[in-house]
């Protein structure tokens, strides 16, 4: 179903979610007082203007109300980036996403009414550190402070050609296996008990941080 967005700062984190939701087939307003920015997306997004977003006469009068997603992605300036996700949350827009410098930021932001806050420097950090210091771990991804996804690789012989059952996952690992990915095409979705876990496969669970790390600490062995 499209939807239509607007989106307040096309750094690399703006920009970036803006051509991801137009390969979505997504409504795209794109906004930045930077000319040069503007003129790089204007054959990208659906309509890019260039606005002072600060403004709250500019911003009504763009009907920034009427989108059902605003995305705050004002880089350094954090003062404005609080002023534009307040102007939003006042004129009534259905939700809010914005980018936090740290977690002060995040936390005036959602005092001020965004819906979403992001991380993205601190969230890439975080997933780069797990790639690094794991042979096996090939993603991972918090979904709040205690919970992550992963994705990791089945390397370790003791697991291959048992089912999930057999090796009572969920009793060892504390861990749900939401998708199993096998080869570069086949994705089984919530695999059953009986399914066999084969070599090289690459596990997707959800679960506790400390219980990833140690179903990835046991499939280093």
């Amino acid at each position: 179903m499209r939807k239509s967005f607007a989106i307040i700062g096309l750094g690399r984190f703006g920009g970036s979610v803006c051509q991801e939701l137009i390969k979505s087939d997504q409504e795209v307003l794109a906004i930045d007082n930077c000319e040069d920015r503007v003129n790089e997306y204007m054959n990208i997004a659906t309509h890019a203007v260039v606005a002072n977003a600060q403004d709250e006469a500019t911003l009504r009068s763009l009907g920034l109300r009427n989108f059902a997603h605003v995305i705050v992605a004002i880089g350094e300036d954090i003062q404005a980036s609080i002023l534009v996700t307040l102007m939003a949350k006042e004129m009534g827009v259905p939700k809010i996403t914005a980018k936090a410098q740290n977690e002060y930021h995040a936390r005036v932001l959602d005092k001020v009414g965004a819906d979403i806050v992001v991380h993205p420097e601190r969230d890439m950090g975080i997933r780069l550190g797990h790639k690094l210091t794991s042979n096996n771990m090939l993603d991972f991804i918090e979904l709040s402070e205690n919970y992550s996804l992963a994705e990791v690789m089945v390397t370790n012989k003791k697991f291959y050609n048992k089912t999930i059952e057999e090796i009572n996952f969920r009793k060892h690992f504390n861990l749900t296996i939401v998708a199993i990915r096998r080869g570069k095409s086949e994705l089984i979705v919530s695999p059953p008990a009986n399914q066999l876990i084969l070599e090289n496969d690459v596990l997707l669970v959800v679960g506790q941080n400390d219980d990833v790390d140690y179903l990835d600490e046991k499939l280093n062995k």
